[in-house]
């Protein structure tokens, strides 16, 4: 028998058997993601993943982060011998022995830096390289010269050439030949007596030192000479050489010309 000839459907619409349907609700038709190959052939590059990084590309970070810190490492050394020269330079420059002034009256206590000087120092000072300068045991012809060459370490050389003239105008007036001579403080007119008046700072290195003397010259045993004078002395810092001369400070003689004193009762 021939086939009997299809019935015709209508355009537009599927054919599905009654055994292919499944109960349920009935849900929208999801449209499905075009997979690698689909995309690749529609000409669509394909792009992978943030997440995932090529094995070059990791490797070229990875070295380039490590020659960066090579860099860091290298300037850290830099700057750490360069610290290390600065240290050592500070180091070999700084001064192997320190000189402490230390007030002589410890029954207070006293605290000070290590580069600041005692007013009571300073006045000390004056006194004991003035008084020595005008002690003349026998011949002042003598030792006025050897005096000076004696103290040289605390005297500075313009101090030094002053006296040196001092002595060759002393010695041409004749005030030298066998002249003994000492000077010692008048009593009621030391450091203590009047602090402010005896030592004033001129600045942080100088200092003038007022000393009220008692000036005796003697000639064959003779008194020739009895005289109460304030030399107005100039003290400076000369830390040069501490070897011989362990004060740090020396003798930058007159800071103004002596005034001849008067005390009470003394007759004019």
């Amino acid at each position: 028998h021939p086939a009997a000839p299809r019935q015709a459907r209508p355009p537009g619409h599927l054919a599905v058997s009654p055994h292919a349907m499944v109960a349920g609700p009935a849900r929208a038709l999801q449209p499905r993601r075009a997979d690698r190959a689909v995309r690749s052939l529609d000409g669509a590059p394909f792009a992978a993943p943030d997440s995932e990084t090529p094995p070059m590309s990791r490797f070229r970070n990875r070295v380039d982060a490590q020659q960066a810190h090579i860099v860091s490492l290298r300037v850290a050394v830099g700057l750490l011998a360069l610290l290390c020269l600065g240290l050592w330079y500070g180091w070999q420059a700084a001064p192997r022995d320190l000189t402490v002034h230390v007030p002589p009256d410890l029954r207070a206590g006293s605290t000070r830096l290590w580069w600041d000087i005692p007013p009571e120092n300073i006045y000390a000072f004056a006194l004991y390289i003035f008084g020595q300068l005008n002690r003349w045991p026998s011949n002042g012809e003598q030792d006025y010269p050897a005096a000076i060459q004696a103290l040289r370490a605390y005297l500075t050389p313009a101090c030094q050439a002053f006296l040196e003239g001092d002595f060759a105008y002393r010695k041409s007036a004749g005030e030298l030949r066998q002249r003994v001579r000492g000077v010692h403080e008048i009593l009621g007119r030391g450091y203590s007596d009047d602090p402010q008046l005896r030592v004033q700072q001129l600045d942080h290195n100088s200092w003038r030192v007022n000393l009220d003397l008692n000036a005796d010259e003697y000639l064959a045993a003779e008194p020739v000479k009895r005289a109460l004078v304030r030399y107005p002395l100039r003290v400076v810092r000369f830390d040069l050489d501490p070897q011989r001369n362990r004060w740090g400070l020396a003798l930058d003689c007159y800071q103004d010309l002596p005034q001849k004193l008067h005390l009470p009762g003394d007759t004019p």
